[in-house]
């Protein structure tokens, strides 16, 4: 795996702009085979943080949530590996997201809502949670999921080996 290992470990991210920088730092290092599973809440930053994942990599945009797609390709426009970008949330298990045919090889893979059904894609990974603060159930406005607001997004690397 690619990702220099100083990125491992718990990060408070103050905002939407600052979630994006860290996938950009990230992306930036991404090679064909790496694979990074996010889990998180909704509006927890996952599409965001794979926003600048896609820049750093250098692919071709926009990045959008694949909820309804399953997943989307990107190709890279300066000669690197493609993103593979899946959401699994409506997916029931690993056999469907295996059925997905992804080309885990030669492809940057990043799965929103993977952790429980993506770690027998690969020998190792990336495993990415992100946090966001919640209100309790009273106060909580479906439209502040996307509010700036710190979130702390902790970084693992895995291996199916251990």
């Amino acid at each position: 795996m690619s990702v220099d290992p100083a990125f491992l470990g718990r990060h408070e991210i103050e905002t939407s702009d600052a979630m994006e920088q860290l996938g950009f730092r990230i992306g930036e290092q991404l090679e064909a085979g790496d694979l990074l599973i996010l889990t998180g809440p909704l509006g927890a930053g996952k599409t965001t943080f794979t926003r600048g994942l896609a820049e750093g990599l250098g692919v071709r945009g926009p990045v959008q949530s694949p909820t309804f797609v399953i997943a989307r390709t990107h190709p890279s426009l300066v000669g690197r590996a493609p993103l593979v970008h899946v959401d699994a949330y409506r997916l029931g298990s690993g056999a469907e997201l295996e059925d997905l045919d992804l080309d885990l090889a030669r492809s940057a893979v990043v799965i929103e809502w993977g952790r429980g059904m993506a770690e027998d894609l690969a020998d190792s990974w990336w495993d990415i949670e992100l946090e966001r603060p919640v209100g309790g159930d009273d106060d909580l406005d479906p439209s502040e999921l996307d509010a700036d607001a710190p979130r702390h997004v902790t970084i693992t690397r895995e291996d199916a080996r251990r």
